[in-house]
């Protein structure tokens, strides 16, 4: 029996402290992890020649996808190229939903139609920034490994205290995409629509519900993993955790999105929002379901007191 490591480039203690202990802060992981990378690590690999003394099966023929419950789907899949062009663009443009600037490969690593290796190879040569998130998926994915227990609660076990609120009707709302808060709406649209969603729009999404809304995190895991084309456990949750504060991130729990500023910033000519809310800026669209200040006040009151901490003034 074989095993064979392929969708990350290091994988569980390959990039480790000096006591070989697993990180836990992704920028010293990222460090020690572009001084480990060798040209061996990301070179093509004929795996498939080396597999020709396997067992042939002489059994039935494999089962059709459709007796075991697929059906041909009529989605739009993101292509299966990466644009270089795009990439060198990339740290400049990504942040922008309302621009095509990112590489939308993230279905294609998660199921290993584009070799993490290309992709590694492709972004030292052109994007120091993409490469940057190809780090942080991996590092996700050692977490995950190292640490299991953030499938099911926080990395850091103290904030399991925190008494989020179960509010079926406010979830509802932000699973449809109708909070009152423009930029959280087209994202969850976008979602719902096409099983994609834009990066940053997905940090702004997910701080809205867990912050502003103060609903469990896990909550909003489970919906995205329901809905992304790309989902991947280690990269949702790690994500998830890095928004709500809970998980292996060296940012303050006070850290809380402010979703119109976000907007302002990052889709300032609204082309973003007017492309997912049709009846945006009319009486048809919903009023905020809370006030920013409001909801950033309550959030921060209920962390500082499960935690034991002050609640800061500003953030």
């Amino acid at each position: 029996f074989h095993t064979f490591k392929d969708q990350v480039i290091f994988e569980k203690l390959e990039v480790a402290k000096d006591d070989d202990s697993p990180y836990t802060i992704y920028t010293p992981y990222s460090k020690k992890w572009k001084s480990l990378i060798s040209n061996a690590d990301i070179a093509e690999r004929a795996s498939l020649k080396k597999l020709n003394s396997l067992l042939r099966w002489k059994g039935r023929s494999i089962p059709s996808l459709k007796s075991i419950g697929f059906e041909k789907s009529d989605g739009a899949w993101s292509t299966l190229e990466i644009d270089r062009k795009k990439l060198r663009a990339y740290a400049q443009e990504r942040n922008f939903p309302g621009l095509n600037s990112t590489t939308r490969l993230g279905l294609h690593l998660r199921f290993g139609t584009l070799s993490v290796r290309e992709a590694v190879r492709v972004a030292r040569k052109e994007s120091e920034a993409w490469l940057n998130e190809l780090i942080w998926r991996e590092f996700f994915m050692q977490i995950l490994w190292n640490f299991p227990h953030v499938v099911k609660s926080a990395f850091r076990p103290a904030y399991d205290a925190i008494p989020f609120r179960h509010d079926k009707k406010e979830f509802r709302l932000w699973c449809e995409g109708r909070t009152g808060y423009p930029i959280v709406d087209a994202g969850m649209r976008e979602l719902n629509a096409t099983g994609f969603m834009h990066n940053r729009v997905r940090m702004i999404t997910a701080s809205f519900l867990v912050k502003h809304l103060l609903i469990d995190w896990r909550w909003g895991e489970a919906y995205f993993a329901k809905k992304l084309l790309d989902f991947e456990l280690a990269s949702n949750n790690g994500n998830w955790q890095w928004v709500a504060g809970t998980g292996c991130d060296a940012a303050p729990y006070f850290r809380v999105f402010n979703p119109d500023m976000q907007a302002e910033k990052f889709d300032p000519d609204q082309d973003y929002i007017r492309k997912w809310i049709p009846e945006f800026a009319t009486s048809k669209y919903p009023e905020p379901m809370i006030d920013h200040k409001t909801a950033r006040v309550r959030a921060l009151r209920a962390y500082s007191k499960a935690l034991n901490r002050s609640s800061p003034q500003r953030g």
